[in-house]
C-alpha cells in the first residue's frame, strides 16, 4: 500500500516540516490527501492538546507565529473544522500544493500514489501593504 511524505516548504524551497502517512490507496483525489492532512495533523495535536499548533491552517482564535500558531488556551482542535478552513484555504490561494514536480489546481485532481510521492504544501503570506 502507498505512503505519501507531507512536506511544508517556504516559497524559496527551504523546508519547514514533514511527516508520513502508509497504507492509503493507490489513487486519492487533492482533497482527500489535505483532509487526510488535516485529520493527521489535529489528531497528533489533540493528544496532548498544548497552546500552540503547527498544522496547514490557522484555528479558529489563534494568532500567527512562525511555523505555527498560538492558542488562546490549550484544547482540542475538530479535525472537520479543520479540514474545511483548508479547503477554502487552496481555493483562496492561502495555500498551493505540488505533487511531484507540477502544481496541482483542482481539489477533485486525483493524484496516483504508487510511486510514493511527496506532497509539497507551500503557505502564501500575504504583502503587507497590499
Amino acid at each position: 500500500m502507498p505512503a505519501v511524505k507531507f512536506k511544508d516548504e517556504t516559497a524559496t524551497g527551504a523546508a519547514v516540516a514533514e511527516f508520513q502517512v502508509a497504507g492509503l490507496p493507490d489513487r486519492m483525489t487533492v482533497r482527500e490527501l489535505i483532509r487526510l492532512r488535516v485529520r493527521e495533523e489535529v489528531a497528533r495535536h489533540n493528544a496532548r492538546p498544548s497552546d500552540r499548533f503547527s498544522g496547514l491552517v490557522r484555528p479558529d482564535d489563534a494568532e500567527a507565529e512562525l511555523n505555527g500558531y498560538r492558542l488562546r488556551e490549550p484544547r482540542r482542535l475538530d479535525w472537520e473544522r479543520q479540514a474545511g478552513i483548508a479547503e477554502r484555504a487552496f481555493l483562496s490561494n492561502g495555500f498551493f500544493v505540488l505533487a511531484g514536480d507540477r502544481q496541482v489546481e483542482d481539489l477533485d485532481e486525483e493524484i496516483d500514489l504508487t510511486g510514493d510521492p511527496d506532497l509539497v504544501f507551500v503557505k502564501l503570506v500575504p504583502l503587507a501593504g497590499g
